[in-house]
């Protein structure tokens, strides 16, 4: 099938431990600045770069899916879930390049620093535009990227924090 007739996406991979209206923020901006035909949200199963996750990867991925089931263009596919690994984010986009015209990849800022250790990330800046949203105390450095746009988002929380305030009240019972 030639690459013109098929839909063309984004990719929005990551953690999402656990999803928050940050994410929503990004799918929202992403939404109205990129010319795409669906946005698709790839939960991990395990982030390459951690060594485990503070939700379960079923709760992540129900809580994703109800953070996004009001949005039309979205779809949360549980790909990487399915691999029960961690798996690099050019093996998704292969897998995704198969079935889509995968033209767009979304990171967040804080990504942005130790990108080029990314597992192919030759081979992943060939392919894509890098769509890097914007975040609160990250500098955006895309001097190692092929092509960028920047997603402005103002939305000052991450899942770190919301974990920070989880353990906190847990262990304040």
């Amino acid at each position: 099938m030639f690459k013109e007739n098929l839909e063309t996406i984004a990719l929005f991979g990551g953690s999402f431990d656990p999803p928050h209206f940050g994410h929503k923020s990004v799918v929202k901006e992403a939404l109205k600045i990129l010319d795409i035909d669906r946005l698709i949200v790839v939960p991990t199963f395990l982030n390459p770069f951690k060594k485990s996750s503070f939700f379960t990867t079923e709760e992540r991925l129900n809580l994703t899916r109800e953070l996004f089931k009001d949005f039309n263009k979205v779809v949360v596919d549980d790909y990487e879930i399915k691999e029960l690994k961690a798996t690099p984010t050019a093996k998704t986009l292969k897998y995704f390049q198969q079935r889509y015209n995968v033209k767009y990849l979304i990171i967040g800022a804080d990504n942005l620093e130790h990108i080029d250790r990314w597992h192919e990330f030759e081979w992943l800046n060939s392919q894509i535009t890098w769509v890097v949203a914007t975040r609160k105390g990250y500098k955006i450095k895309s001097n190692k990227l092929r092509d960028v746009k920047i997603l402005e988002v103002e939305a000052d929380i991450s899942s770190t924090q919301i974990r920070n305030k989880e353990s906190s009240i847990d262990e304040q019972q």
